[in-house]
């Protein structure tokens, strides 16, 4: 083998060395930053967006759903006897300011006249002049 020939296999070596460790540099540089960079970026948007996303619809789920309350400003009782009609007990209370309060007397009457059914019945209007027909029973026993 001449000299020559020797010179042109090294060289042939080396250059295919080279050209497989810039290939190997060029794969771990694609499939080790730039691709999972890209990747991570677009996932990380994506995941801002759906949970502004849900935010939002929840938001606005809520405010659909929520209603002002108009608190009941007074309680009755209306008292039922046996046959179910409306009577009427002698030096019992009927009106209260606070549903606690209208609760617990009514418990108190129920022991007191087992042969009574008692209906709490709330004061609601539609607005501050208009009075609704119908009273609304927010308890009975």
């Amino acid at each position: 083998m001449s000299s020559v020939q020797k010179i042109f296999d090294w060289k042939t070596y080396i250059f295919t060395a080279l050209a497989v460790i810039s290939f190997s540099n060029f794969v771990v540089v694609l499939f080790g930053q730039t691709i999972p960079g890209i990747l991570i970026a677009f996932f990380k948007v994506t995941g801002e967006y759906l949970i502004l996303g849900a935010v939002c619809i929840f938001a606005l789920t809520w405010i659909l759903k929520a209603k002002p309350h108009n608190k009941p400003r007074r309680y009755s009782l209306i008292i039922f006897d046996v046959f179910g009609e409306k009577s009427q007990i002698e030096d019992i209370r009927t009106e209260f300011k606070t549903l606690d309060v209208a609760w617990s007397f009514m418990k108190q009457y129920k022991k007191a006249y087992r042969l009574y059914n008692f209906a709490l019945i709330s004061d609601t209007t539609k607005s501050d002049t208009i009075k609704l027909d119908k009273p609304t029973i927010v308890r009975y026993i």
